[in-house]
């Protein structure tokens, strides 16, 4: 097995990864060259296959007079394929991500998990963080919609 940045040659199994269709692929492909910047692709190559894939998202903070640009990583979409899960493929994407945020000199690295993976993350050296908060949108119900519209009276 062999862990590498994505070639151009594994877009299409970058894509298959994600269910884009292959009538999408020109735009997946522009997408990946519009964001090669921020959105770094990993792949794990067995005999000339895809096996599995991850991304590392790297983000800017805002800057302060005091410090190098600040910033920071954010794992996403760690797939295997099935056939080759429980074969060390997912830590070995992981570390590749850990050293390319070294080597950036990157402050932090998230992910946000599914519950099923939370044990493998933390196996590869995450943990839990209590600064680390969450919000996330969410459309109002009717009944709300109604309240405030009727507050704005």
């Amino acid at each position: 097995m062999i862990v590498r940045r994505a070639e151009p040659a594994d877009v299409p199994a970058l894509a298959e990864f994600q269910d884009i269709p292959s009538a999408n692929l020109p735009a997946f492909t522009d997408w990946m060259s519009a964001h090669s910047r921020t959105h770094l692709a990993f792949v794990a190559d067995v005999n000339g296959q895809v096996a599995g894939a991850a991304w590392l998202l790297i983000a800017e903070r805002v800057p302060r007079t005091t410090t190098a640009p600040r910033r920071h990583g954010d794992i996403q979409s760690v797939m295997v394929r099935e056939p080759f899960r429980n074969q060390g493929i997912g830590t070995a994407l992981i570390a590749a991500i850990q050293t390319e945020a070294r080597t950036r000199s990157l402050s932090h690295v998230t992910v946000h998990s599914g519950r099923r993976a939370v044990d493998f993350y933390l196996r590869n050296g995450f943990t839990h963080h209590r600064q680390l908060l969450l919000w996330e949108p969410r459309t109002p119900s009717a009944d709300e919609n109604l309240t405030s519209t009727r507050e704005h009276r």
